[in-house]
């Protein structure tokens, strides 16, 4: 039996439990990964702290910026294994929750190393266990390979291949750009036109895009992806593309065929590999018992306390799925969820 549950020991896990040992509530951090690091550990390696779009601090230890060339997936994980020294994290690991269920007026987090029974949650899985993969017709048919940006190790699996990326984010064009120099042609296909911002990101357009984001959020769909807000950065790296042809984008073909793709037309493009940049879905599967989500696919949620359930927060979830969004919210989840078990004392 503990107050509270956190469960991820990503950038948002761990800043809940910063805030929760700074409140002196009594709570354990549940993590599926071997070692710290959160979704950082399972990057790909040839992914470089320069191309990296922005860490954020965890709050009460300074990010020291690393090399530049040092791999992002090396480099972060040291800074949270650091941190979670430093401040005495309660983090367990590897432990896998499987469902949370309603126990009365406690939670019981069912997991791979036993049960824990809590008073509070804080969801922060992120999304980086649940890739999406989209279907087309035809799909089962292509003899090459298929894999999607989680699988993805580097460019040189990529040499004399041709390959079509499929993606409108931000990973797309960077992945596009990393392995058209070794592959023998490529293609870029989105379902929309891609938008193009310049200029810096202020915090007040940072506000500005959570809005946008939370709004969606507020009325209980499921979030959009921030770049579907923000458009694509047009760095001088992404220029050089664009004047290449590499980053020229194709309209989203209409079937996948044995031996590549084929719009509607008829153009063909032949294939050996298709990479899906398509993005991910927020990890909640283990919270479906408690029936959070609304009819709009999403879980309403107020901030980050779920409107159905007060008991529950979710933080890296919508508005706050950025690494200076996690920290907010795992500030504002304690301070609510500290209200909460206050008002169970009072009630008792």
């Amino acid at each position: 039996m503990t107050d509270v549950v956190v469960i991820g020991a990503g950038q948002a896990g761990l800043s809940a439990s910063y805030f929760l040992r700074r409140r002196g509530v009594d709570h354990v951090v549940l993590d599926a990964n071997d070692a710290p690091g959160g979704a950082w550990l399972h990057r790909w390696p040839s992914l470089r702290m320069r191309t990296v779009h922005g860490i954020h601090e965890l709050p009460g230890m300074p990010f020291e910026q690393p090399d530049p060339d040092e791999p992002a997936n090396e480099a972060i994980p040291s800074y949270f294994a650091r941190y979670e020294q430093l401040f005495d994290l309660p983090v367990i690991r590897p432990v896998n929750v499987t469902q949370v269920v309603d126990d009365g007026p406690l939670l019981r987090v069912e997991t791979t190393d036993g049960a824990w029974t809590a008073r509070g949650l804080v969801n922060a899985t992120g999304t980086w266990r649940r890739p999406f993969w989209p279907h087309y017709p035809g799909q089962e048919t292509f003899r090459g390979r298929q894999l999607h940006t989680a699988d993805y190790r580097g460019p040189a699996e990529f040499a004399g291949k041709r390959v079509v990326v499929v993606g409108g984010g931000a990973s797309a064009t960077q992945l596009l750009m990393e392995l058209a120099p070794a592959a023998a042609e490529t293609r870029w296909v989105t379902r929309h036109e891609p938008v193009w911002r310049e200029g810096p990101f202020t915090e007040e357009y940072g506000r500005w895009v959570v809005g946008m984001v939370e709004e969606r959020v507020r009325r209980g769909l499921a979030p959009r992806s921030v770049v579907s807000v923000t458009g694509l950065p047009l760095t001088d790296q992404a220029r050089a593309a664009i004047a290449a042809g590499v980053l020229h984008r194709r309209p989203m073909f209409d079937r996948i065929t044995p031996a590549g793709v084929e719009w509607a037309s008829g153009e063909r493009f032949d294939a050996d590999v298709i990479l899906w940049a398509t993005g991910f879905r927020h990890d909640l599967d283990h919270l479906a018992p408690l029936h959070l989500r609304s009819a709009g696919g999403g879980v309403l949620v107020d901030g980050t306390r779920v409107v159905a359930d007060p008991r529950i927060h979710l933080v890296g979830y919508g508005p706050s799925a950025s690494t200076i969004g996690a920290n907010r919210a795992g500030r504002s989840a304690v301070r609510e969820l500290v209200r909460y078990l206050d008002s169970l004392k009072v009630a008792s």
